[in-house]
């Protein structure tokens, strides 16, 4: 993808370990056999969206364009702040931009 071929800014949305977890059993291990690399592609790139977007500037409803082509969508209840069905557990600003880490990965939709 061009748009990660540059310096940045990104935003990623990070999944923590446990996030992996919670996937079915084999399917981090059926996505890195050379017969998924694009698959696995496609759900990586979907963690990440070009610039920055820190947790104060995310609004409820708003819809991110992700690396992969497809969107997200942002929900902010209560003060807490989720985009699609991944809760953001923790932000880290980076020198090309800023890590939410979220605990759940995000599927793209089919």
């Amino acid at each position: 993808v061009d748009s990660l071929d540059n310096a940045g800014p990104f935003t990623v949305f990070a999944p923590t370990n446990a996030a992996f977890e919670k996937l079915p059993p084999g399917t981090v291990e059926g996505l890195v056999k050379p017969d998924k690399k694009d698959a696995l592609r496609n759900i990586l790139k979907y963690h990440v969206t070009v610039s920055v977007y820190q947790a104060k500037s995310l609004t409820d409803g708003q819809v991110l364009a992700m690396a992969n082509g497809a969107k997200a969508t942002v929900h902010v209840k209560d003060g807490k702040i989720s985009i699609n069905n991944a809760n953001v557990v923790a932000s880290v600003m980076a020198t090309n931009g800023i890590v939410h880490v979220v605990d759940t990965v995000m599927l793209p939709p089919q």
